[in-house]
């Protein structure tokens, strides 16, 4: 027996660049198992992420709201009880809530990512926290509690807070410890492995019940160590190539570079040897995700699921003179894969050409969950169905005019690693000042602070090489104006909710009663 309302499944890629997908036109192989899935549902061109990091990201999308009005914008940031989360919502409205993640920024710290799941299972820990440890005997199961409680998750929490602990953990002699020893990327085969028994124990024994399924793989994250054989599968020649291995050790220990702009820059080789490993990450990563999509798909599950694959932003090899995702907004960063399966509501095999925010990702699961949020028509996601991807879909005015926003708001925690080593960097780079994109057609505005860094013809120049602003002044005063209405907009949003949290506590504890506040 299948539910009235679909199965939802949210998979978030961390960290995986658009252009290195072969879905999306890479000259490798890189992801055959998502392409061929890709042929069967609906695929988005330019699908823009709201933030170039984790936490402002997600929070992005687990409440449809964009970084200037949720504010969840650095590893200290919490997300604020005035706006209901995507789990919450959905498990309000009777859907199982369950998440597999295996990001620590997500899974671990308190910044309320994790409100409204039922089940969160967390594999970026010293001590993850499986399904199966539900087989373990009370004794253990107590002790790891105790330890989770006590010690694990507070002391990820005060590495977020704490400058001086943050720098000390980038140290070389440190990272090759704390990225195994808290498994800081997870274990993506452990948690596809649970997830697809999860599943079919789930379909067996809540046959009725709706599930909200979020899965988050960090294979595409640093340290790039992908086993050997995916490696040869991307870069055959590589294997011998001992000053590329070596390379590659040091760039892996020294977590500082992992977000700063290089100085100096990386040699041709040394750039290469970081795509090279990368690539072999996406390669191995898409493995195992085609495991569980083939599970789906064999078990007779798509019939009356909604399956969602996206990135939350990507990663900067050197490109444009930035490495990691800290600063800036450029397309190696914002411009994300996003893929949507569901027969009922996505055609197969389309590609949609339009800019669309993943913020919307929001919007498109209550649609197809047919929920309204308990929300006024003032509200910014009141419009459910017309913010719904699905309505990009369809030949009708977009209701955002093939516009949309990201933001990089600088974190600050690698801002002050950048102030210790090389604070001459901040000025020159302006990486302290907050930078803005606003998509409309194919042209990208880009700001940094108040002023315009760039503009760029997206389609015709992917790559962000040539900036065209000083020859389109037009163009650039009127994506002005878009991006300066955005922000207000956006801000003006922000304090209404503070205001209605203020002033109406009563209306506030009501919906948490309901369930849809925690």
């Amino acid at each position: 027996m299948s539910p009235s309302r679909p199965h939802i499944l949210l998979i978030i890629l961390d960290t995986l660049r658009r252009d290195r997908l072969s879905a999306y036109g890479h000259n490798r192989e890189t992801s055959p198992e998502l392409d061929a899935f890709a042929g069967q549902a609906t695929l988005f061109e330019r699908a823009v992420a709201p933030a170039q990091w984790t936490i402002p990201s997600h929070s992005s999308m687990f409440t449809g709201l964009y970084p200037s009005t949720h504010q969840v914008t650095q590893s200290s940031s919490s997300l604020s009880g005035s706006y209901p989360a995507l789990a919450e919502i959905l498990r309000g409205e009777g859907y199982h809530t369950v998440a597999f993640c295996n990001n620590p920024l997500v899974g671990v710290l308190n910044n309320g990512l994790q409100r409204g799941f039922e089940h969160f299972y967390n594999y970026a820990s010293a001590a993850p926290f499986r399904p199966k440890e539900a087989q373990r005997s009370q004794l253990h199961r107590t002790a790891l509690r105790f330890f989770r409680r006590n010690f694990a998750r507070p002391l990820g929490n005060q590495f977020a807070h704490s400058d001086f602990l943050f720098r000390m953990s980038l140290n070389p002699v440190f990272v090759p410890l704390w990225t195994r020893l808290i498994n800081y990327k997870g274990h993506t085969a452990n948690s596809i492995d649970d997830f697809i028994e999860y599943w079919q124990k789930q379909r067996t024994a809540a046959a009725d019940t709706p599930v909200f399924a979020f899965l988050n793989l960090m294979g595409t994250h640093l340290p790039y160590t992908p086993p050997q054989d995916y490696v040869d599968g991307v870069a055959p020649g590589l294997r011998h190539d001992k000053h590329a291995y070596s390379f590659m050790r040091r760039f892996n220990s020294d977590a500082a570079r992992w977000a700063s702009p290089p100085d100096p820059a990386l040699a041709d080789w040394e750039q290469q040897a970081l795509v090279d490993f990368y690539d072999a990450e996406i390669l191995h990563q898409d493995y195992h995700l085609g495991r569980l999509l083939r599970m789906l798909k064999q078990s007779g599950a798509l019939d009356h699921t909604m399956v969602i694959i996206a990135a939350d932003h990507g990663e900067g090899h050197g490109d444009h003179d930035f490495f990691g995702h800290s600063f800036v907004v450029y397309q190696e960063l914002v411009h994300v894969p996003l893929v949507i399966y569901d027969k009922e509501r996505f055609p197969a095999g389309m590609r949609v050409p339009t800019n669309v925010s993943t913020r919307r990702i929001f919007h498109t699961v209550l649609e197809a969950a047919e929920v309204q949020p308990p929300l006024d028509s003032a509200d910014p996601n009141a419009n459910v169905t017309g913010l719904s991807l699905r309505a990009a879909t369809q030949n009708s005015q977009p209701v955002e005019d093939d516009l949309a926003y990201s933001e990089a708001f600088p974190p600050l925690t690698f801002l002050n690693v950048v102030q210790h080593q090389n604070p001459a960097l901040i000025e020159r780079l302006r990486l302290n000042l907050t930078r803005r994109s606003v998509y409309a057609g194919a042209h990208k505005l880009v700001t940094v602070g108040n002023q315009v860094e760039g503009l760029f013809n997206v389609s015709k120049d992917p790559a962000e090489v040539r900036n065209i602003a000083a020859n389109h002044p037009s163009e650039v005063a009127m994506l002005r104006r878009k991006l300066d209405t955005f922000v207000a907009q956006a801000e003006n949003q922000r304090a209404e909710a503070a205001e209605f949290a203020e002033v109406d506590a009563g209306v506030v504890d009501h919906l948490r009663a309901l369930g849809y506040i925690e």
